[in-house]
């Protein structure tokens, strides 16, 4: 191992809708984290691992901050923040559709969210990179008042155009994160992608799928929880295995429940078969998905409710 090896812990923070998953996922080149066009899609710290010569970057991606009105809210918010106790550099993931239309207008490039953000990032003393992220989508001459507001609020180590999406400037973040780790050996072999388990990725593309395939408030008052996860079929050679699984997707209310199943079931079986298919990719064999609707009356108020549908005991 040479004594230039860096390794250590790098939290992507930012507002939801900010990019942080899709970046996430580009830099693995895979898909670890859900992603959708609506805000406040990641719930948990999902921890992807990028190893190559030089560095293991350990990536925790984080819900976005926002202002948070119910009990499930908070708790996003608060797992954001207490990511930032344990990584070695912060990476501020900015949204740049969003910052430099302010940019261009007469209101300040950093709203009220924005500077709690920099708050955060200041108070925790880390090394941080701004990541001006879908330049692929914004004038480039727009950057320099952005980086500017930025950097008023808060010294920064590095500030990185990329586009998540294309993948343009990402090797250069890859540097600059290379740059500001400890120098260590690496924490986890070079083959490890991510530190979660199959269960929750489970249940995390069934919600995805729910994201994708509701509207208006479904998508928000939706948790999933694997209640059977039988691999005892799985062994099985020349990729005929089975995985057998079993998933409850809970509500709110009645009428959430009727949504989620459909006319007739035919959401619920929409949701199944595209979750299914990218399981099937996921696990490297057959997959038997079966899912239940129950509902939870008001589980996102409180802690108690996100303790009966078993939010509280996840990452």
């Amino acid at each position: 191992m040479s004594e230039a090896f860096h390794c250590g812990y790098v939290a992507l923070i930012g507002r939801p809708n900010a990019g942080k998953s899709t970046l996430l996922n580009r830099i693995l080149g895979t898909k670890l984290a859900i992603t959708s066009a609506k805000p406040q899609t990641t719930r948990n710290r999902i921890v992807g691992i990028h190893s190559d010569e030089r560095m293991q970057a350990v990536l925790v991606d984080t819900p976005g901050i926002h202002e948070a009105w119910t009990e499930l809210n908070r708790s996003m918010v608060d797992r954001a923040k207490a990511a930032l106790d344990d990584v070695d550099v912060a990476a501020w993931i900015g949204d740049m559709t969003v910052l430099a239309r302010r940019a261009e207008g007469d209101t300040p490039v950093l709203d009220e969210v924005d500077l709690r953000i920099a708050e955060l990032l200041r108070a925790s003393n880390l090394p941080v990179i701004f990541v001006a992220n879908k330049i692929d989508i914004v004038p480039h001459p727009l950057l320099l008042p952005v980086i500017e507001a930025v950097t008023q609020q808060l010294e920064i180590a590095a500030a990185i155009p990329v586009s998540a999406l294309t993948g343009d400037g990402v090797p250069g973040l890859l540097d600059e994160v290379t740059r500001l780790l400890p120098p260590s050996p690496p924490l986890f072999p070079p083959e490890d992608w991510a530190q979660v388990t199959e269960r929750f990725l489970v249940s995390e593309i069934v919600r995805e799928k729910i994201f994708h395939l509701t509207e208006q408030e479904v998508p928000y008052a939706t948790h999933v929880v694997v209640r059977q996860f039988d691999e005892s079929a799985r062994g099985e050679g020349d990729g005929r295995g089975l995985v057998r699984i079993f998933a409850d997707v809970v509500v709110e209310r009645e009428s959430q429940k009727g949504i989620v199943i459909g006319r007739g079931g035919e959401m619920l079986k929409r949701i199944g078969t595209l979750a299914r298919k990218e399981l099937v990719e996921l696990l490297g064999c057959r997959v038997y998905l079966e899912l239940f609707v129950r509902v939870e009356r008001d589980w996102t108020r409180s802690a108690r409710g996100l303790r009966r549908v078993g939010f509280a005991d996840e990452p």
